[in-house]
């Protein structure tokens, strides 16, 4: 072997091991991934992680310091081979040696084929033909949190902490908060109205919460602004902080809240595991039982119709410390 040979041989040996982690959405599901990606790091204590995943989750990605690097997908659709072929390239420049595939859907077990047979790294998923696969029957029957521990395992780790969020950090001083207060969540897809407790029961819960001395503060995306003004207007004392969260200032106001009261939506999975005591609505559109949030203190009140659920039943279900 010549001496640039063994050079090259050399610092080959020395980079570290190539990581794929692959979530690329909704909030909900990547909150419920928090413990898998550290345990990921944890196991992988060496390697250079990169995480996969969309826009939105990038900060929170970056934020949460188990990923070394953080790739965007633009999730091209199946009339862009340009797009597509740039991502196979990207892929397989990445020298990955594992990937562990944590969407578990039929988009990432494209992105398995593109790697080609001949440069595949091994792979945890549902991938066909992958080399770790999660064949747990029960899995579309259980909690996410369980469902990736057992798929974790098959790929050879078996200690998968809790959603810890001590690294979130930021200073909510700007808000005109009161010393008590809770947080309302009374948004979701747009597209998905079943999902939305009706505003005039968040209107009469938020005056009732106020009449306990807690001051109701809303939370929402700009979407959902009509929404919310409406409901602080018939609140009386709200504070609207509609838009002007990002999500380290949810986790925030989380730990200083008293309650948290909200539909089956993504900044309920950040409330919970800040240890908020929570309230989630669901209707029968979706299960509580495969993911609902995870924290300290989660109430699950479920209903075929929300416009069955009353008032009076959510404030029941109201544990406030």
């Amino acid at each position: 072997m010549t001496r640039a040979g063994a050079a090259a041989r050399r610092g080959a040996a020395a980079r570290p091991d190539r990581v794929l982690v692959i979530r690329l959405s909704a909030l909900g599901d990547f909150v419920l991934s928090l413990g898998p990606f550290k345990a990921i790091r944890a196991h992988h204590r060496d390697a250079h992680i990169t995480l996969l995943t969309t826009a939105p989750y990038a900060r929170l990605g970056e934020a949460c310091g188990y990923f070394d690097e953080i790739w965007i997908d633009s999730r091209p659709r199946l009339r862009q081979p340009r797009a597509w072929l740039e991502l196979a390239r990207r892929l397989r420049r990445g020298r990955f040696v594992r990937v562990y595939d944590l969407q578990t859907s039929g988009r990432t077990g494209l992105y398995f084929r593109l790697f080609g047979w001949r440069r595949r790294p091994e792979w945890s998923g549902i991938a066909r033909g992958c080399s770790h696969p999660d064949a747990n029957p029960e899995r579309r029957r259980i909690h996410t949190i369980e469902r990736q521990a057992a798929q974790l395992a098959v790929a050879g780790i078996h200690d998968v902490p809790g959603i810890d969020l001590s690294w979130a950090k930021a200073d909510v001083s700007r808000f005109d908060l009161s010393p008590r207060f809770a947080l309302l969540v009374p948004g979701g897809s747009a597209h998905r109205p079943e999902k939305r407790w009706p505003s005039a029961r968040y209107e009469a819960l938020g005056a009732w919460l106020a009449g306990q001395g807690m001051r109701p503060v809303l939370i929402g995306t700009a979407a959902e602004r009509a929404t919310l003004a409406a409901i602080a207007r018939g609140c009386g004392r709200a504070l609207d902080l509609c838009g002007q969260t990002s999500f380290e200032e949810i986790i925030e106001l989380a730990r200083g809240a008293a309650v948290a009261v909200g539909n089956d939506t993504g900044p309920m999975h950040l409330i919970a595991p800040a240890g908020c005591p929570c309230v989630v609505l669901y209707s029968s559109a979706s299960n509580p039982v495969r993911a609902a949030p995870r924290g300290p203190s989660v109430a699950v009140l479920q209903s075929p119709s929300l416009a069955d659920l009353s008032t009076a039943a959510v404030i029941a279900a109201i544990r406030p410390r």
